[in-house]
């Protein structure tokens, strides 16, 4: 019997000193949960089009998450008509206006692989208005630490502002 104890100790520790040492490497299980929600979106005009390009960058993990919650199945963001569900959601979370009214954005389409979830948008043949309001709600409604980063480069300088569940929608200048 104490024999049997002590080769359990044994295998216990190894698996416990493995684990360690795995994690350590980053190949652990846990290595795939993340404790950070966030996404970048980036704005800048394109001088060769004269569009101004919207690229939005989110964790994979997420935003299958996200679907997968809202519509209680699994997604392929390759199949045309799971893009369009997650089209449906993301323009209602992301808009802009001028004093005008809101910005017609073209979806220009989007780029899936393991660990992301690259969305294009452009305002055609025009500038980012001198003064917009931008909404950038994508996930805050399901996770309550999203953050989400925009750049806008206007001139060679950008300029960085966060929207969070409880900050959404920002008036720019």
């Amino acid at each position: 019997m104490l024999r049997r104890i002590q080769g359990f100790k044994f295998v216990l520790l190894t698996f416990v000193a493995s684990t360690l040492f795995f994690a350590s490497l980053g190949l652990s299980p846990l290595a795939h949960a993340h404790r950070f929600h966030a996404g970048i979106t980036d704005i800048s005009m394109n001088p060769n089009t004269g569009n101004t390009e919207i690229v939005h960058t989110f964790m994979a993990h997420d935003v299958e998450a996200l679907l997968e919650n809202l519509y209680q199945r699994q997604f392929d963001l390759s199949d045309p008509e799971d893009i369009a569900v997650f089209k449906k959601y993301f323009e209602k979370q992301f808009a802009m206006a001028d004093t005008a009214g809101v910005l017609p954005l073209k979806w220009v389409g989007l780029k899936v692989d393991p660990n992301s979830v690259i969305v294009f948008q452009e305002l055609e043949q025009r500038a980012l208005p001198e003064q917009v309001s931008i909404r950038q709600a994508v996930l805050t409604d399901f996770l309550i630490d999203q953050v989400n980063t925009l750049n806008i480069t206007q001139n060679g300088v950008t300029q960085t502002h966060t929207f969070t569940r409880s900050k959404r929608e920002q008036q720019l200048p």
